[in-house]
């Protein structure tokens, strides 16, 4: 069992992609172009929405193709939440793909049903960020 994880992470297979599972996890994503016509924005703006980090985004798809998840806004943009969030995470040594997971796993003890993400979007910033020290550190 305790190999499990080391294989996981070595596997050669192409059809075994990691990615995979976190693109399934967080289940809709918006691509680059998506957000600008969403938004109302150029794409080269989006580019360094997440250049910035005011939201992040992954490689998923048979393409390849950097998408972020459709969660991380509202009809006014991009949760203002999500940076000091991912830099709390980040300051653990959390890589972009293990915020995401983090902020996508089903979580029970939240004080809302479901991830982190929705404990953001129900107003919980304060708890998700005692959280997000907590699995950071």
């Amino acid at each position: 069992m305790a190999n499990d994880s080391k294989a996981d992470v070595s596997n050669d297979d192409p059809d075994d992609d990691p990615d995979d599972d976190l693109e399934q996890l967080v289940g809709e994503w918006l691509t680059v172009p998506d957000i600008g016509e969403r938004m109302g924005l150029r794409l080269s703006d989006v580019r360094q929405m997440i250049e910035d980090r005011q939201v992040l985004g992954a490689r998923i798809g048979p393409r390849n193709v950097m998408s972020v998840p459709s969660r991380f806004f509202t009809d006014a943009g991009p949760l203002p939440e999500l940076p000091g969030t991912f830099t709390v995470l980040g300051d653990g040594r959390m890589t972009d793909a293990q915020i995401l997971r983090w902020l996508f796993t089903p979580d029970d003890t939240l004080p809302v049903q479901g991830a982190p993400i929705d404990a953001l979007l129900a107003g919980f910033k304060t708890e998700v960020r005692r959280r997000a020290m907590e699995a950071a550190y």
